[in-house]
């Protein structure tokens, strides 16, 4: 079949810039390339042409400046001026873009992938829902939690919603413990700022107040292990290192603690899987109903025990003795008192983390991502 993939207007493909989308996709299409021919459709960016084929793939980028309806119409336009026929057209996160989809795209079969909240009525209006939906073939999800959200708002769309968890590069992020490579960076990351004999929490995210690292910087007061450093890696957006006030608000906290707290800025999306071979322990703060926080798989992937709060879709990631959850997101005690139990006994934190990294193997590579698409597409 010839599908066509459209990603987001917020960052390209593939994930120069960072992105959970566009980390999926990219994780994907190389993979689903070998049974079906794929276009991708995504943004601008100045280090990428608008037009090229790589690996067999065919990306167009369109302007978008960051804004939906400009991309909307480069999209549309794109539509318009191809000769291709599309089977199907898979949409990321926009429901918005599914009836001007329609409309250039009479007999395509349109799949939206949900990784966020967008079917709320703040976002589409509700009578342009309910259409989006009637011209959805299939609506596959992130997790149990953005399903179950869509179905909240409209309960006729259960029988189109189909989760599928996102996957991870079991490769690029391994087990310190397991892995030579892995091991390098460690020791190299570490001695480079000064973490070699450290117990090192790991934060890496956003820095916005919906993820929360402030709770997780004011927790450091309670830790009683004090060899503990809390490492805090990200910017206020994607490729971004400006210093918005919420960014200044967590330095001036991470320069209070009593425990050190490194601040990194923005780290390079082909970078970041160093500081979780640098880590020890990870934690996901997010107070926001988190769909389900990708940065979970690379954890687990690292063989990192982690920490995640009761929002969202980040709950369902906790099995087998791989996590520990917050149920107070906003509660700096509550981090403390797990994190301090967790540090007591490194040899159970490792086996923690080994049981993720088990499980990543068993349930989160990127083939059986794939797969459960290839059956998506080719189910009629």
């Amino acid at each position: 079949m010839n599908i066509l993939m459209i990603c987001t207007e917020k960052l390209p493909v593939p994930n120069i810039r960072g992105g959970a989308i566009q980390t999926y996709i990219d994780g994907v299409a190389s993979l689903l390339s070998k049974h079906h021919r794929i276009t991708i459709l995504g943004r601008t960016d100045p280090a990428l042409p608008n037009d090229e084929v790589t690996n067999g793939i065919h990306y167009v980028r369109v302007e978008s400046h960051g804004l939906l309806e400009a991309y909307a119409a480069g999209v549309v336009q794109f539509l318009q001026n191809t000769s291709e026929h599309y089977d199907i057209i898979q949409i990321f996160n926009r429901p918005l873009l599914v009836l001007p989809v329609r409309e250039v795209a009479p007999t395509s079969r349109i799949i939206l992938s949900m990784h966020n909240d967008m079917f709320n009525p703040f976002k589409i209006d509700l009578a342009e829902g309910n259409k989006v939906i009637e011209q959805t073939e299939r609506i596959i999800t992130i997790s149990q939690y953005i399903g179950t959200a869509i179905c909240d708002y409209y309960p006729h769309a259960a029988n189109k919603i189909k989760p599928i968890y996102s996957g991870v590069d079991l490769n690029r992020f391994a087990p310190w413990m397991e892995s030579e490579s892995a091991r390098s960076a460690r020791e190299s990351l570490r001695a480079e700022h000064n973490l070699s004999n450290k117990k090192v929490i790991l934060f890496v995210g956003r820095l916005t107040r919906n993820k929360g690292p402030h709770v997780l910087v004011r927790a450091m007061s309670q830790i009683n292990h004090p060899d503990a450093v809390l490492v805090v890696v990200g910017g206020a957006w994607f490729s971004d290192n400006s210093v918005s006030d919420y960014v200044a608000y967590v330095r001036a906290l991470a320069v209070r603690s009593p425990l050190p707290v490194i601040t990194t800025g923005y780290v390079q999306a082909q970078d970041v899987h160093r500081w979780f071979c640098a880590g020890d322990v990870f934690v996901c703060t997010s107070i926001w109903q988190e769909p389900l926080a990708r940065v979970h798989y690379e954890a687990m992937a690292a063989g990192l025990p982690f920490l995640t709060t009761a929002r969202g879709g980040n709950p369902e990631i906790v099995k087998n003795n791989n996590g520990i959850l917050i149920n107070n997101p906003e509660d700096p005690s509550e981090y403390a008192q797990k994190l301090n139990s967790l540090l007591s006994d490194m040899n159970h934190a490792r086996h923690m983390g080994l049981n993720g990294r088990r499980l990543a193997e068993q349930n989160f590579p990127w083939e059986r991502v794939a797969q459960e698409i290839l059956a998506v597409w080719e189910q009629r």
